[in-house]
């Protein structure tokens, strides 16, 4: 029989039976120990089921449950095995669409005529763990695409059909655990022995292939870990993510409201929440303004010619709301700012003297989200981006960008976030421009990401189609990554709208267009900040600075001369004199996460003072209404949180 040499990444090799499987070869290339926490292999790169038999020379690297690569394996056959446990559970009563694997987990999508509730996570567990101690074997099986659509077809399981119609490969790979068949790439871990440590945590809706117009399908969510303690973990963050969910504290703060009458998807900004967007824009108005930008104001309309023009019909018409008829011109809502700062731009004349010109806005746009998608604050239909344009000579790039780098970082650390991955994001399948502009762009964002010392990673292909662009993701107090800056170096729309400028040779030159968002949109940003400090804003940003309260009612006129006086000196203050007992005002103040509760009796009305107690229940000494007021300007100043 002939034979193949295999061995590790840094092992000798070793000669095996041509045909072997990978489990057999693992036995004697690694140690017990290692071995029993390897659930795949990569096989010269590709990941590969461990019953995989080898048919030439290959390098092994063992894949562990562990790892990255090794939890995904895990926590998708830890969909397979919910799935078959639904199945077994509600037969014929289910059909069967997608079940992949997410960060921290799984989930599987449902067709049933009676949704699923979490009602029924008890008996899917314990259905799931029963097969799981069956040890159940994930068996690959390939077949043609057309013996496929007809098994499935038997099974009745049209969504897998559908599916297999798509696929352009004329051989497909099934895996079968039990009773259930499952169309799949793969690959999987050897049994279900290793589906130990899971939880089921919730049903959402999803329609088939995200289409509203397509069958509702019930989505059960679950987490699987290789170890309990993860998973625990795991669950303590949950927990801990519920309780600053930032749905819940909008509306226990009286941020902001969301109604079906307005429509879903468009903030209503409440007073407190108003107040809070404020002092955000005054926030960044003066941070541009400091870094050599000119505010901008555009319209939220625009005539339908202009998004021909700029490509956004073309490549983004989807997103877009349609168009409606304004005296015979047809107008659509806009999706960007970038070609209203084009027309800003054309409306003079340039001379290479100028550049590099800085523009900024805060300009609301709207585009169409799925129903399905829209999540409070996160994801919304309409925004307020904080958008900004640079043009500059093709010799100012790589500075201009490093300046946005370092003002970006300067901002998020302002407000708190000082952890964030960095992404560089290159040419797509579909773009416009020449090849030489975007291998340009990309070096001048690669140098400036260097310069600046940065860690990043390259994002193949996943730039617009008009430039390569720069991701900044925030992480939060729990360590979740949130999108939210990005730059995006732009020869398309200069050349589609035919910008140009004088040169110093007196010839006409095409500017370099840079986008840019620092925050992404104020609405993102706000629900990422409310989940990153749990509503309880650092003083600088809090709505609701301080609450002045009375003891009895012979202090409330002092209580309303305190208030004013403090409100007029620009302290953001409220009241509360009713005729209610203090722990009560100070239990209400604390639910509304106010940094400062100012409480007066009769000491301190005799003695003009103020005893200031702090939101986690601590008291610092009696002040004078001025003297709290210099703590305040004092700790607004450092923006700490």
């Amino acid at each position: 029989m002939a034979e193949i040499s295999v061995s590790l990444q840094d092992g000798e090799s070793k000669l095996f039976p041509q045909g072997t499987v990978a489990a057999e070869m693992l036995k004697e290339l690694v140690s017990g120990k290692q071995r029993k926490q390897t659930v795949a292999v990569k096989c010269n790169g590709r990941l590969v089921d461990l019953a995989t038999p080898l048919l030439e020379d290959a390098v092994l690297e063992p894949v562990l449950a562990t790892s990255e690569a090794g939890a995904e394996i895990l926590r998708h056959s830890t969909a397979h095995i919910m799935a078959l446990a639904v199945k077994e559970l509600y037969g014929e009563q289910v059909k069967v669409a997608i079940g992949p694997a997410i960060e921290d987990g799984f989930y599987y999508d449902f067709d049933r005529k009676t949704p699923f509730t979490p009602d029924d996570f008890e008996q899917i567990e314990a259905k799931m763990t029963e097969l799981a101690s069956a040890r159940l074997p994930f068996v690959r099986q390939e077949m043609s695409k057309d013996e496929a659509i007809r098994f499935f077809e038997q099974q009745g399981e049209m969504y897998k059909v559908e599916l297999l119609r798509e696929i352009e490969a004329e051989t497909v790979s099934t895996y079968t655990h039990g009773s259930f068949v499952d169309l799949c790439r793969g690959p999987h871990v050897p049994d279900a022995s290793w589906i130990k440590v899971f939880k089921l945590l919730r049903v959402a809706g999803s329609y088939w292939r995200g289409d509203e117009k397509r069958q509702m399908l019930t989505r059960i969510y679950g987490a699987a870990f290789a170890d309990k303690k993860d998973l625990q973990q795991y669950l303590t963050r949950l927990e801990e993510a519920r309780k600053r969910d930032h749905r819940k504290l909008g509306k226990q703060l009286s941020l902001f409201t969301i109604q079906d009458q307005i429509g879903p998807g468009l903030i209503l900004w409440q007073p407190r929440g108003a107040l809070l967007r404020r002092l955000i824009e005054d926030y960044w108005k003066d941070e541009h303004y400091r870094h050599d930008y000119q505010l901008l104001y555009t319209p939220h309309i625009a005539r339908q010619d202009l998004w021909k023009t700029s490509g956004h019909l073309d490549f983004y018409g989807e997103n877009m709301y349609s168009a409606m008829e304004i005296d015979e011109v047809m107008y659509q809502l806009k999706p960007m700012n970038c070609p209203f700062h084009i027309g800003v731009y054309n409306a003079d004349k340039h001379s290479y003297r100028e550049f590099p010109i800085r523009w900024c806005e805060l300009g609301t746009v709207y585009r169409y989200e799925r129903t399905g998608a829209l999540h409070g604050l996160m994801r919304v239909r309409g925004f307020t981006q904080d958008d900004a344009h640079i043009f500059c000579r093709p010799d100012q790039l790589e500075d201009e960008i490093f300046n946005i780098i370092d003002l970006n970082l300067h901002i998020l650390k302002t407000f708190g976030f000082d952890q964030y991955d960095v992404y560089l994001s290159t040419r797509p399948a579909k773009y416009v421009g020449s090849d030489e502009h975007w291998e340009l762009s990309t070096q001048a964002l690669k140098h400036a990401l260097d310069k600046k010392g940065l860690q990043y990673q390259i994002d193949p292909g996943e730039g617009v189609f008009y430039g390569p662009k720069i991701d900044i993701k925030i992480k939060d107090q729990l360590g979740r990554s949130w999108q939210c800056s990005t730059i995006q170096v732009d020869f398309n729309l200069p050349e589609r709208f035919q910008m140009g400028y004088t040169g110093e040779d007196g010839g006409e030159h095409q500017p370099i267009m840079i986008h840019r968002a620092l925050m992404g949109s104020l609405e993102r940003f706000i629900g990422v900040l409310i989940e990153h400090y749990a509503g309880a804003f650092p003083l600088w940003l809090a709505p609701e600075q301080a609450r002045i309260m009375n003891i009895t009612d012979d202090q409330g006129e002092y209580c309303e001369q305190v208030y004013a006086r403090l409100r007029a000196l620009g302290v953001r203050i409220e009241k509360d004199v009713r005729n209610e007992k203090l722990n009560y005002k100070i239990r209400e103040a604390q639910l509304m996460k106010v940094p400062y509760m100012l409480i007066v009796g009769e000491r301190e009305r005799e003695e003009g003072t103020v005893t200031v107690r702090q939101r986690d229940g601590q008291n610092l000494p009696a002040m004078t209404p001025e003297a709290f007021v210099d703590l305040v300007i004092e700790e607004c100043s450092r923006r700490i949180a």
